[in-house]
């Protein structure tokens, strides 16, 4: 996620501009629609990756029906999105729209076939149950950030930090495998990754009249934008998830 933001000034270095600005509306309608598409995408490629046997043995080790492990590739898929974001930051050191573009659809598409697992793993039902009340959560909180007149910029800094030692906790819990922690870990990260979609859309907001002052590429701030609150989206799905998925029997 920090690759996904290095190329959008931070809240504190720009100045607000109306909401019934037509230009924010344009720009921000572009960020909503990549997401929209990205999560259409993806769930499509979860779907064919979790219900399709043939495509579903490439990816994971299962016994019984169930995952017990993911397959050289499915481990590939699986941490290719890291290694991208991490080399964006890198190899692009002057991001281009089309370049960004490639990135996000990227992401979306790994991520998308990543989580193909779930179907194995919870009902049908516990999923779309899920993924509504993620959908919901999502736009409410990223409707308050974008309304709310009060500075979201010290809570980032304060969720950025959390969210690294919710990363560490869940290294070390995969060794201790201790459930009262791994609840902790689901909690904090619902609260996390809540938090941050309501800030990544107030930076957004704030960070388009900079962007238009200095006629810099809003496709780019909007593909990174769209980058940003999808991962926020798929991680807040995947702890809903955990705390409150239904599994198969």
């Amino acid at each position: 996620m920090a690759a996904s933001r290095t190329n959008t000034p931070p809240t504190s270095a720009v100045t607000a501009v109306p909401d019934t600005d037509a230009g924010l509306r344009a720009f921000m309608l572009g960020v909503y629609n990549r997401l929209a598409l990205g999560l259409v995408l993806a769930s499509g490629l979860a779907w064919v990756v979790g219900n399709v046997p043939q495509v579903g043995q490439l990816m994971f080790r299962t016994v019984a029906g169930q995952p017990v492990g993911y397959t050289l590739l499915g481990m590939g898929v699986v941490f290719a999105p890291l290694v991208l974001l991490l080399g964006a930051g890198f190899v692009m050191r002057t991001p281009t729209a089309r370049g960004t573009g490639a990135l996000y659809w990227s992401i979306v598409a790994l991520m998308g076939a990543s989580l193909g697992v779930v179907f194995l793993i919870y009902t049908g039902a516990s999923l779309a149950r899920t993924f509504l009340i993620t959908a919901a959560a999502f736009g409410a909180l990223s409707l308050w950030g974008y309304t709310t007149k009060r500075s979201l910029s010290g809570a980032g800094s304060f969720l950025m930090m959390g969210l690294i030692g919710l990363i560490l906790a869940s290294v070390v819990n995969m060794f201790l495998r201790s459930s009262a922690l791994a609840f902790v870990v689901d909690i904090v990260g619902v609260l996390i990754f809540s938090g941050l979609i309501a800030w990544d859309t107030q930076r957004l907001k704030l960070s388009y009249a900079d962007l238009s002052a200095k006629g810099a590429s809003l496709e780019v701030a909007a593909n990174y934008g769209a980058l940003s609150l999808f991962i926020n989206f798929i991680n807040l799905f995947q702890f809903l998830l955990l705390l409150t998925g239904q599994r198969q029997r």
